[in-house]
Formats: structure tokens, sequence, C-alpha cells
């Protein structure tokens, strides 16, 4: 891990560098309190200097937001296409996770973060990094995040498809958006499955918070396989798993997308954009080049038992904002040797599909979320 360095009361000071999304070291480092102006600390951060903040805490976030609005001043450049659009959207996002990601806090070997009025977030903080190795500096918007995240941690997410809360770790998916789920909780089963409920088997790829799974052992699957490439979404699942009481009906794997094995039934929720993530909290939304749509597809003829399903659960936000083709899609799925036997749509209702001030609201005012429903080729 790097090691940031800054002079305070004139004496050379340093701490480990800490980024979850693997931002790069800063080049300079520079100490600022309560007397630092917005517009001095905004063009610090444009020029690629950090601020490391030593004043009162709620002024440093008062401070964050000054400088997210100068960031917004200048207005979005006139684009012409839906993937112009989303790339320029992008870029600004990037942008603005560059220039905030400047103002820095330190926390102390047990991950006290010694600021006025500031909060206890060693909690927090031991479940986003693990056990504390030294001080450590990170950026102030980073540590909002996994403040943020210990509280959905504790407070969970209402999932009304199955009648409780579901309780995410930083870093792993939320299930924010419902219609997904309630398209797995709502679709019919493959015959073969329902026939035989008892010895039924299903798989969960990319498994997250482990909601699809539970959904699908409550409909009574009994044997759900829950996989995941992410050591902390395997975590996550098995708590979540273990806290609704199904861990004798689920079995949490990884790193591998497919168990060994075949199963009735196979449910994938991939990434729905095809675009590169920026670091590893943003890899349940993108997924370059449709890496693992396209892996579901390819191996899922070979793991089905006869007479079984695929459900692939993909928004065609996608083909709103010119990324990839109705088309595209329908050629992968030829090539696996897989066959449509029936797609369910539903439409969103996130607050962001009702949002007119989104960049991307006309897509997402468009999008269709759908359940299709896949078997071998005859």
């Amino acid at each position: 891990m790097s090691t940031i360095h800054w002079t305070e009361n004139d004496a050379p000071q340093s701490a480990r560098w800490r980024s979850q999304n693997a931002a790069p070291l800063p080049r300079r480092t520079v100490v600022a309190d309560d007397r630092t102006k917005a517009n001095d600390a905004y063009r610090h951060a444009c020029e690629g200097t950090a601020l490391l903040w030593r004043g009162d805490f709620h002024n440093a976030r008062q401070l964050l937001h000054a400088m997210g609005r100068r960031i917004d001043r200048k207005p979005p450049r006139p684009s012409t296409s839906p993937s112009e659009r989303f790339h320029q959207h992008r870029r600004r996002s990037n942008h603005r996770a560059h220039v905030l990601g400047k103002l820095l806090v330190l926390l102390d070997d047990d991950y006290t973060l010694a600021l006025r009025r500031a909060l206890d977030v060693r909690q927090a903080c031991l479940e986003a990094y693990g056990p504390p190795q030294g001080r450590i500096a990170v950026s102030l918007r980073e540590l909002l995040g996994v403040i943020g995240a210990h509280q959905w941690r504790l407070k969970g997410i209402d999932v009304p498809a199955l009648g409780t809360r579901i309780h995410p770790h930083y870093g792993v998916f939320a299930p924010v958006r419902d219609e997904y789920v309630d398209l797995v909780a709502h679709a019919p089963l493959p015959p073969s499955t329902r026939h035989s409920l008892v010895t039924s088997t299903a798989f969960d790829l990319g498994t997250g918070t482990g909601v699809l799974a539970a959904v699908l052992a409550r409909r009574g699957i009994q044997y759900v396989v829950a996989t995941d490439i992410s050591p902390r979404a395997l975590t996550c699942a098995r708590e979540n798993l273990h806290r609704l009481a199904l861990t004798g009906r689920v079995e949490v794997l990884g790193p591998d997308l497919f168990p060994q094995s075949c199963a009735d039934l196979i449910v994938c929720n991939p990434p729905w954009l095809p675009a590169r993530p920026t670091g590893p909290i943003e890899q349940g939304v993108y997924d370059p080049d449709s890496t693992m749509l396209r892996s579901f597809l390819a191996g899922l003829a070979a793991h089905l038992r006869p007479g079984g399903e695929g459900w692939l659960i993909l928004s065609d936000l996608a083909e709103h904002l010119g990324l990839r083709t109705r088309q595209q899609l329908l050629d992968a799925v030829q090539a696996a040797q897989l066959c449509v036997v029936d797609k369910i749509d539903t439409k969103p209702r996130h607050r962001r599909s009702k949002d007119a001030a989104d960049p991307l609201h006309t897509a997402r005012r468009a999008e269709t979320t759908s359940l299709w429903r896949l078997a071998p080729a005859p």
C-alpha cells in the first residue's frame, strides 16, 4: 500500500493511502481546515493537490458539497446520440469523483476519526476495510460511502417478495430495485421443477446479497447453489441466508460462475450495462463487453438438466443508450444454442426513472426489465 506525505506544524507526517476504487496517490498533499475557502479547495483539487482536513467534521461535509456545486456550474456539452450522452455522463461522473476525492481525512490506527463533531466510524471502517493496520488517509467521499453502507447493513433493505429485509455489505450490489426480484418471485417455474419440487435444484449465479437464492428457496426449490466471484458477496450472502434460516437449503460457493453440476433452473442477473466499472462498487452495474452475460449464455445448456430452464434477468437500458442492440443479444442466445421459451416484462418503479433532471432520463423512462426464459435449442 502506498504512503501519503504532508507537512503539519512544520513537521513531516505520513500515513498509508487507502482507496477502494484504486485512485492514484495524490501528487501533493496540503493541510486544510475551517479557514479554507471553497474556491481555493476546488482549485487545488482540480490541479491534483489533495487537502487533508483537520477542522470540524460537519464543515468538511459542507466544503465537499460546495466543491460539488462548483463542478456542476459547467453545463454538459450538447450530445447528439444516447450513447454519446451516456459516455459524457460517465466522463463527468469520473471527473466529479476525481475532484471530490481530493478532500481527505485521517483515520487513526483503530479507525478513530479525530475531528471535532466526528461520528464514530470504527465499526463501519472495520466492515469495509478489515482489521486496522496503522493509520490511513482516505477520501471523505469514500468514508461517507462507508458510513452509508454500514447503515444499510444495520437496518437492511425491505424486500416485499421475501416479506423481510436483506442486509447488504459494503461493496455488494444492494437490491434497491425490487422489480427484478418480483420477476423471479412470480415467473412460472419450469414444468420439470413444478412436478418434482422435493428433488428440484436451482443455481443463482452472481448472487450478491443472496436475495434471489432466498426467493428461489422460499418458492419451494429444495436445493439452491448461490455463486459469486466476490469474497465480500459470498460473506454477505451467507450472513443473509443464515438470518433467513435457509442455510440448510442454500449453499454459497465461489469464485466460479457455474457449479460443477447441473440444475433444473439457473438464474442470472448480470450487470446490465456493457461498460468498464471505475472500481469494485460499480461491478454490480457495469460489465465490460458483457462478459458475465456471455459467460452465462455460453455455459447454460451444459449445466441444465433435461427439461430445465435458464432465467436471464436483464434490463434493456443498454439498448436505449445505444450500448447494445436487441439483435446482438438474440445472436448471443442463438450462438449458445439456446431458444427463448418466453419473456416476462416489467417497467421500472425506482425514483430515477421519474427524475427529469437525470441526464439519462429519456432512456430510463423507456426502460423495461425482462425475465428471459431460455432452454436448449431443439
